[in-house]
């Protein structure tokens, strides 16, 4: 028998004594995006190849202030950092994996004066005598990866590295979203503390036309309480939307990375809708691509693929290749010599026999966090096209709420002012003033609301869409080794 045929059969004999697998095997699948049918709920959408969200999205708002707030956000935010150095972490983790493909070699230097037994294995005359042994080596270690089972490791740590630098871009995508979402609400906010102030100043003006009336003996002083009356529960809404106000300067600062102070250099935001919403063209197969969380999730299914992979190796024998040379002596004038060379070679096979289940277990493990990561990808998959489906459902239903908001406005506004100037003449009384005016209130209020959801409606949106998240590359660790 040749050395190879001898050598291919204790492989052999060495897999066959290893423990088994037994047919154990994942049981998830992901889900294909063409089966999320979406085709007659998205007809009536407007359809454009240019709509997908870009990297600046916020900057289609208008607003240079909300512009400024972005740049200082991704530059001083401990979040982006925090997520940025989870990155890199990671990242070094893959490159710990990666050493494991390669041969180790290590040198060494010993001296140690010891005094050796007299029964030992050290024979006379230095037996039972004190000496120094110097020693130096090298040292090689290679753990010959039969069974791709370090590459795998590589692998599955390179995917979590990849799926870290994903949740890092995610961690802007959100940051940038929740500094427009404050944004919106403070603009929202000063909107109604614009109303307030203007209703405060037409109820100051009609109480002093009340006190004139009174005075004349036109109205009673009911009316005159009435008018007077209205004056503090106004300015009571008016403290509550300050201190609104300003409780979201002090998130927008704390969303910046910046002390509170920052907060008041922060003026009354003047953002524009954006364009009419359009879908992008084939947004279920796209939208694979485009959302972060996605592709973080498609990351993590590959690393735990590889995850299984490393598992299954653990079932096969190991072998590492060792060798040394160097020199040892326990003279210090001969240790330099070549008479006190030293050297060895040799293979070192472990093989697990009998390991108590320990090896299937850990491939269960293995196999159930595959089915765990899929089963994610899955539901965030069919959660993301209901939410693109969602805010486009309400930025219809906005549009058409607006224009009867619009009618609705314009008639209680011209209902008030009638009112009012009947009050005037002397042919009103108060009663008909209050009676336009809550109405008035309402429909001022609810135009500012309509005009914040649809705006918060385009942010979401844009984040449903993925916010136009370039998705980054792992470069440091990707090589192949």
């Amino acid at each position: 028998m040749t050395l190879r045929a001898a050598g291919a059969s204790a492989i052999a004999l060495l897999v066959a004594g290893c423990a088994s697998t037994g047919g154990m095997v994942p049981a998830a699948t992901t889900l294909p995006a063409n089966r999320l049918v979406a085709e007659r709920t998205l007809a009536s959408a407007q359809v454009s190849a240019a709509a997908w969200p870009r990297t600046d999205w916020w900057t289609a708002f208008g607003d240079a202030q909300l512009n400024q707030l972005m740049d200082e956000a991704f530059a001083d935010s401990p979040t982006l950092r925090i997520a940025a150095a989870r990155a890199r972490k990671a990242l070094a983790a893959a490159d710990q994996s990666k050493a494991a493909l390669y041969p180790q070699i290590n040198a060494a230097l010993d001296i140690s004066r010891q005094r050796f037994s007299e029964t030992g294995l050290i024979p006379p005359p230095f037996a039972g005598s004190w000496a120094t042994e110097h020693d130096l080596r090298a040292t090689l270690d290679w753990e010959i990866d039969f069974w791709g089972k370090n590459r795998a490791g590589y692998e599955r740590a390179l995917g979590e590295a990849r799926a870290a630098e994903v949740d890092a871009a995610a961690a802007k995508l959100a940051l940038s979203v929740d500094i427009a979402h404050a944004y919106v609400a403070l603009q929202r906010t000063f909107g109604q503390l614009d109303i307030a102030r203007t209703t405060l100043g037409d109820r100051e003006r009609i109480a002093a036309l009340t006190r004139e009336r009174n005075a004349a003996g036109i109205d009673s002083r009911l009316e005159l309480k009435q008018a007077e009356g209205a004056l503090p529960a106004m300015r009571v809404d008016i403290a509550a939307l300050e201190e609104t106000i300003a409780l979201l300067r002090n998130q927008l600062s704390a969303l910046v990375g910046q002390g509170p102070d920052r907060g008041l250099a922060i003026v009354p935001p003047r953002t524009e809708m954006p364009g009419g919403a359009a879908l992008p063209t084939n947004v279920p197969a796209e939208l694979l691509g485009r959302r972060p969380d996605l592709v973080a999730l498609r990351e993590r299914i590959e690393s735990a693929q590889q995850g299984i992979a490393e598992a299954k190796a653990q079932f096969y024998p190991n072998v590492n290749l060792l060798m040394f040379i160097g020199l040892q002596s326990l003279s210090p004038s001969g240790f330099l010599t070549a008479a006190s060379r030293v050297a060895g070679v040799g293979p070192a096979v472990t093989l697990p026999i009998f390991e108590g289940g320990r090896l299937r277990a850990n491939l269960a493990q293995r196999d159930a966090d595959f089915d765990i990561a899929v089963e994610r990808y899955n539901a965030t998959l069919i959660d993301a096209l209901r939410d693109v489906v969602d805010q486009l459902a309400s930025l219809k239903s906005l549009d058409e709420q607006r224009r009867q908001q619009a009618q609705a406005l314009a008639d209680a506004s011209e209902a008030y002012d009638l009112a009012l100037a009947r009050y005037r003449e002397g042919i009103g009384n108060y009663l008909q003033v209050l009676s336009a005016e809550a109405p008035l209130l309402i429909q001022r209020s609810r135009d500012v609301d309509l005009q914040s959801r649809q705006r918060l409606a385009s942010v979401d949106l844009i984040r449903a869409l993925g916010g136009g998240v370039d998705m980054p590359v792992v470069h440091a660790a990707a090589g192949s080794p």
